[in-house]
């Protein structure tokens, strides 16, 4: 009798797994036609905890602002603190400020910086990432935590493969960032895990100008 509830149970598993492949589409769908006309974008990534009184903030302004004076849109998480920072800075400079919010427990609703005609919500992260990639052409990463350190490897891994063109990556924050690229270049790269033109991808500043310079001759 339980062999049969357990094969009841997969079967009944398995027709939920494929009415969710609607909604995945559904998402893919929505993304891909409000964000079609956003034009050339970099997404600006950080962490949801850095508030004001962060110096990181008021660099995630100015970053987002000198891009933005280029004509280009920033995409964020949608969420608080450097993704706040970021949209802040494009609506300022007068940029498309786009928000790609994901549901959260801790993060219930999108920052107030993101116009109205670009805030979507996702259910699923490698939605959301779709999105992030397919409409940026470069990312600047500011200090941040699991989910930062998440898109920043996912890019890497996408270009060290080819599955997408060789676009900039800024590291914003050279006290923060410092260790991690000691630690690349000291362990996987040493082992052979890495290849040297894989940490030539990641360029480390704490200049805005100088994104802003690199990013527009690369873009």
């Amino acid at each position: 009798m339980k062999n049969s509830d357990d094969k009841t149970q997969a079967k009944n598993l398995l027709a939920i797994d494929s009415w969710r492949v609607f909604r995945i589409i559904s998402e893919l769908v929505d993304g891909f036609e409000t964000m079609t006309d956003v034009g050339p974008s970099v997404s600006i990534f950080g962490s949801s905890r850095l508030q004001q009184s962060s110096p990181y903030y008021n660099l995630a302004i100015e970053t987002s602002q000198r891009i933005a004076e280029r004509g280009f849109a920033i995409i964020t998480g949608g969420g608080p603190g450097i993704m706040e920072a970021a949209n802040k800075g494009a609506q300022s400079a007068g940029g498309n400020s786009c928000g790609l919010g994901v549901d959260l427990p801790m993060e219930d609703k999108l920052n107030d910086y993101i116009d109205r005609r670009y805030r979507l919500r996702f259910r699923y992260f490698f939605v959301r990432k779709v999105m992030f990639i397919r409409y940026a052409q470069g990312y600047v990463f500011l200090p941040g935590g699991v989910g930062t350190l998440d898109e920043l490897f996912e890019a890497l891994t996408l270009l060290q493969t080819g599955k997408i063109v060789e676009f900039p990556i800024y590291l914003m924050g050279h006290s923060y960032w410092k260790g991690i690229i000691k630690w690349l270049r000291d362990t996987p790269l040493a082992m052979g895990c890495i290849d040297e033109s894989d940490l030539e991808r990641l360029n480390i500043t704490d200049d805005p100008i100088e994104v802003q310079g690199v990013l527009m001759k690369k873009i």
